[in-house]
């Protein structure tokens, strides 16, 4: 695997003068070293961007659509080596990766398959029927700079890059340093299969230093991260008056109704709080159940928590995967610890796992939570979830709400008493009898957060439509000349009226 990366690395960066190590989350050993750049190496790759976007924005849909349905195809032939860089890279369970190909297989297919509707000029309704004839073009943006996190690398990058590429635009993006490899792949991936190289360039350095030049540069930007991160983009890309979107984190909620089955609302709690480790930013970390209910269903929580299988292997023997990095381990640790110091109740878990490997902590539940305890409404993106009691479903919806994110949301329960409670949550997306997958896995489903949690949406068409100018036609028949002089509205004032009244009545 080193030998492919550095392979990679060298085909795409050259020789640089500086870079960082890069090491594998499961030993703390050296994967690779990794080139960094400078804000003028991002300034160059804009412009080579720039050069090489009008001629793809002038190929056929089509054209670019059958790209993405041979990368499909790539992908699901390729995957086991996909799989193990994500591993490689971020330390997570097989299953988690292969949510990632997924992902990745999902988006070159959706975007493939409705680029050409989507994109197609649309006919309007005319303002004055007959006398003229109105459409939209989708004009794409030009060059999209995308920032992508480290915990869902391939995923997020296939979701937000694709869909920039099909609707005509040069993409420059800007990876973690950690997960840069997997990025690098799926290009290489995407270029086998017919996409000019200038049209896609990966730029890795400093955060702060090549993140601020992609959004300083660019005609859109798109960005996942954290919230303090996101607004920051916001207000550079603001100042230059261009569009955005950011996917921010979450404190996300479920919460047990008391017609669900606690077995089953066990089994979704767990797979919605600890896929990835906790390191996603639709995962569950709050959950609310009936306190007559609560003691009841600790008991079960306690019980199968335990029995999770976490580890190395690159099979899917493992159930869950070991933290990102040192960093991730300390916030988790420094959470969980600030809050039983307070008082908070240990369930289940509630320390690192060094046996495994340096960074891997153990799923974790926490009961008796309160306000003053920092993980109260702070995002963790870790393996923890805190149960907390209610009296009735309004103070569930309540406390559901009380934050200042609304990402991800989760109702179990009878299906058409969730689907009431769904609707009352301040939240981007709400899965009923699931943690996260059913709006995740739909393409078709835009996805994004209220309040804190971002702006803009992903997914769907509106995921592909961002990343265009809408331009609209319109043409003047010469049937009937409009008036140019006030006294001409004499005549065309009645007109107009008796024609609004037909309008109205079709």
């Amino acid at each position: 695997m080193s030998e492919i990366a550095i392979e990679t690395l060298v085909k795409h960066f050259g020789k640089a003068d500086k870079s960082i190590q890069i090491n594998n989350p499961n030993t703390a050993k050296l994967i690779y070293e990794l080139p960094q750049l400078s804000a003028a190496d991002v300034e160059l790759a804009v412009v080579n961007a720039r050069l090489a976007q009008p001629e793809w924005e002038a190929t056929a849909i089509s054209t670019r659509s059958a790209i993405m349905y041979r990368l499909h195809d790539l992908i699901l032939s390729e995957q086991g080596k996909l799989m193990d860089i994500i591993q490689l890279e971020t330390g997570k369970a097989r299953a988690h990766a292969f949510e990632e190909i997924a992902g990745a297989l999902a988006a070159s297919r959706y975007y493939a398959k409705i680029s050409k509707k989507a994109l197609k000029p649309k006919r309007t309704i005319s303002g004055v029927p007959l006398l003229t004839k109105t459409w939209v073009n989708h004009i794409p943006v030009g060059v999209v700079g995308v920032i992508t996190p480290w915990n869902y690398p391939l995923a997020l990058t296939a979701l937000d890059v694709l869909p920039a590429l099909v609707a005509g635009n040069a993409v420059v993006q800007k990876p973690d340093n950690q997960t840069a490899l997997i990025s690098l792949q799926l290009r290489e991936l995407a270029i086998e299969c017919g996409l000019d190289p200038k049209l896609w360039t990966i730029v890795v350095g400093d955060p702060a230093e090549v993140g601020d030049a992609v959004t300083d540069n660019v005609d859109y930007v798109a960005f996942t991260g954290s919230a303090k991160t996101g607004k920051h983009v916001a207000q550079r890309a603001t100042k230059r008056l261009i569009p955005f979107s950011l996917e921010l984190g979450g404190k996300n909620p479920l919460i047990v109704l008391r017609s669900a089955d606690l077995n089953k609302a066990a089994d979704i709690l767990i797979g919605g709080a600890f896929g990835s480790a906790g390191q996603l930013c639709v995962s569950i970390e709050r959950a609310y159940v009936p306190l007559e209910l609560k003691d009841r269903f600790e008991k079960i929580m306690k019980e199968k928590v335990p029995s999770l299988k976490l580890g190395t292997a690159n099979d899917f023997s493992i159930d869950i995967g070991s933290l990102t990095g040192p960093s991730q381990l300390r916030r988790v640790g420094d959470f969980i610890s600030d809050a039983i110091g307070k008082g908070a109740k240990v369930i289940a878990g509630g320390h690192s796992l060094p046996e495994l490997g340096p960074y891997f902590y153990a799923p974790t539940i926490l009961t008796d939570v309160t306000e003053e305890m920092d993980l109260h409404e702070n995002e963790v993106f870790g393996p923890l979830v805190s149960i907390y009691g209610y009296q009735d479903i309004d103070e569930a919806i309540a406390l559901a709400n009380k934050t200042t994110e609304g990402l991800n949301a989760s109702v179990v329960g009878n299906t058409a008493e969730a689907s009431r409670v769904a609707k009352k949550l301040m939240a981007g997306t709400v899965n009923i009898n699931e943690g996260f997958r059913a709006t995740f896995a739909s393409l078709d489903t835009p996805m994004g957060g209220m309040k804190n949690s971002g702006h803009g949406r992903r997914n769907g068409v509106e995921g592909l439509l961002k990343y265009t100018e809408a331009q609209s036609i319109g043409i003047h028949r010469g049937l009937l000349e409009f008036p140019s002089r006030g006294a001409q509205y004499n005549k065309m004032a009645p007109l107009m009226n008796k024609l609004a009244k037909i309008m109205k009545r079709l």
